[in-house]
């Protein structure tokens, strides 16, 4: 039972994570200029992505997501151990799930996919980076020790930041970090096939598979913290301290390399990383340490069957659907309110059909057999 508790907190976070991908993102965004209220419009321009350098809150999304992955994978790994399932077997898992995603990300960002033109498909993508990060995790949790792992994220952070100010790109020199003359493109360009997605860029390919990943290691170390046998106060102190010091060391790096998502900096990878272990503090501490678990279970409905509602937003269109069925209703508001009234009215039929999954017990997670409860 205690198990059980422990992983509400995470469902309920990457429930939160989904939701700004499933509709909830787009509700605030259509708020924008529509209400008079500056937090509002603010919040509406958390929720967009900078052109180049630079932060908002849109662009944690991903990484959180791939940080409670590493948190799952925790847990998975650990379960199959005490279960007598060989490193082995261990191995042939991910390695399988890693494929699955990757076939059902190239599907999800190739749609009507051309399997005759594969110059023309686009292979880097969200779930790949996922099947990739997680099998990688694996590998490092069941062969490397916690502070192994550490070492590794830390080489790897350092080595990534070196390779991008030392190895000169032809025709911009070493240490260029502009969209144009950056490794991170240039890398791309040379050895990844398929189409890229800004045509000379990627920033789903090859080479910034190796920052992301160490999100998924550090979110094992976190899944790590919330398994050892101790208080739940002295857990939340773990993973605040943890994230206080990940934060700031991303800032202070910041300083030379900057923030930018596209090329997956190691400043804001540790920045991301920093930010989800106070994130999972903060649910952890809500759901666990105080007990308040019923608010939690609006986004544990959509964090239990997250990628169900990531490709299920890719095929169905919510928004035609919400527009058929509310559109009699919110056509009597003013017009500067209805985009805004559609895109919840979409997110309230998302909501409902992982609703009836989760009342139907189906639950179809990359990283465990049955739900995240169980793994």
């Amino acid at each position: 039972m205690e198990k059980q508790k422990r992983l509400l907190s995470v469902d309920a976070l990457r429930g939160f994570d989904m939701l700004l991908i499933s509709g909830g993102g787009a509700f605030l965004v259509r708020l924008k200029g529509t209400t008079g209220l500056p937090w509002i419009d603010w919040i509406a321009r958390q929720l967009t992505h900078p052109a180049w350098n630079g932060f908002t809150f849109y662009d944690f999304i991903f990484p959180l997501f791939l940080f409670t992955a590493g948190i799952a994978l925790s847990y998975s790994i650990q379960s199959g151990i005490s279960r007598g399932i060989n490193k082995k077997e261990l191995y042939r898992k991910a390695f399988r799930r890693m494929l699955i995603l990757i076939v059902l990300g190239i599907l999800d960002k190739n749609i009507p996919l051309n399997v005759f033109d594969p110059a023309q498909i686009r292979y880097g993508t969200v779930l790949g980076r996922i099947g990739l990060a997680t099998f990688i995790t694996t590998l490092l949790y069941l062969n490397l020790s916690s502070r192994q792992r550490l070492y590794w994220v830390a080489g790897i952070l350092i080595a990534y930041c070196a390779a991008l100010f030392l190895i000169p790109v032809p025709g911009y020199g070493a240490g260029d970090l502009s969209f144009e003359g950056n490794l991170v493109g240039w890398f791309d360009r040379t050895f990844m096939p398929g189409r890229l997605l800004q045509k000379t860029y990627d920033e789903n390919a090859l080479l910034t598979q190796m920052p992301a990943h160490c999100l998924t290691v550090l979110g094992a170390f976190a899944g790590d913290m919330l398994q050892k046998q101790k208080p739940g106060y002295k857990k939340l102190l773990e993973l605040s301290i943890a994230g206080i010091a990940s934060i700031a060391l991303g800032l202070l790096w910041s300083s030379f390399f900057p923030l930018n998502k596209h090329l997956w900096t190691s400043s804001f990878i540790l920045l991301t990383a920093g930010m989800a272990f106070l994130f999972l503090a903060l649910f952890y501490w809500i759901t666990d340490v105080h007990g308040y678990r019923k608010w939690a279970f609006f986004f544990k409905v959509i964090g239990m069957n997250s990628l169900v509602i990531y490709l299920g937003i890719r095929f169905i269109d919510f928004d035609y659907s919400s527009k058929l069925l509310f559109g009699g209703w919110y056509m009597h508001v003013a017009e500067k309110w209805q985009p805004a009234c559609n895109a919840l009215g979409a997110l309230i039929l998302v909501w409902l059909l992982l609703y009836f999954l989760y009342r139907k017990k189906i639950f179809i997670n990359p990283h465990c057999r049955k739900s995240s409860v169980k793994c």
